[in-house]
């Protein structure tokens, strides 16, 4: 049985939840109510299913490449690192992703789907995470429902967006990304360890 709570967490690190709200605020600003909430369940739907894809294909197309889990782990690793440290350092999510917005059509797959909720950082972390040598199905079955978890978690903040965003205001937003960033660089110098160490098993 898997960690729920660490898997939870390395989850709502990655795909960053509260650091959508302000994108989602951006995107929608010129839409109605009814509008607004049919971006966020689109977004989710979408975002979920790019995961999904992932947890179940992501191993087969790193097999048919060649190329063995354990590198994977450690490159894996070693982006979710750099990830973090420009959650950390860098411009927070919120503040990079706003960005996109007047450069691009306000659509609920991008920027919302992607990458705002299926990060690269969220979809290194479903692939790391249900490989099929180190977890049963029944595992995967459990990170799948984690990561279901946190979308739930991110589809009811996009539909409370404007008053979570009127609460945390953008430096809000800021403070936390920067958090869960500290955790997701943790999250990824132990991915990284364990990878060197399956590899030099093999």
């Amino acid at each position: 049985m898997i960690d729920f709570v660490a898997t939870f967490i390395v989850f709502f690190a990655v795909i960053d939840p509260i650091g959508t709200v302000p994108v989602f605020v951006a995107v929608t600003s010129r839409f109605d109510s009814a509008a607004r909430k049919k971006i966020a369940l689109v977004a989710t739907i979408a975002a979920a299913l790019i995961l999904l894809f992932f947890v179940i294909a992501g191993e087969i197309i790193l097999i048919a490449m060649s190329i063995p889990l354990p590198a994977f782990q450690i490159a894996g690793g070693i982006v979710l690192f750099l990830f973090a440290l420009t959650m950390i350092f860098g411009e927070s999510k919120p503040e990079e992703e706003v960005k996109l917005i007047p450069d691009h059509h306000q659509t609920a797959i991008y920027p919302l789907a992607i990458p705002s909720i299926a990060s690269p950082g969220a979809i290194l972390a479903a692939v790391l995470l249900t490989e099929k040598n180190r977890f049963s199905l029944w595992e995967q079955a459990q990170t799948v429902s984690m990561i279901f978890a946190v979308l739930l978690v991110t589809y009811i903040l996009m539909l409370l967006a404007g008053r979570i965003n009127r609460l945390i205001g953008a430096s809000g937003a800021t403070v936390v990304s920067r958090v869960m960033g500290l955790i997701l660089a943790s999250v990824a110098t132990s991915n990284t360890l364990d990878g060197i160490k399956a590899y030099f098993e093999l």
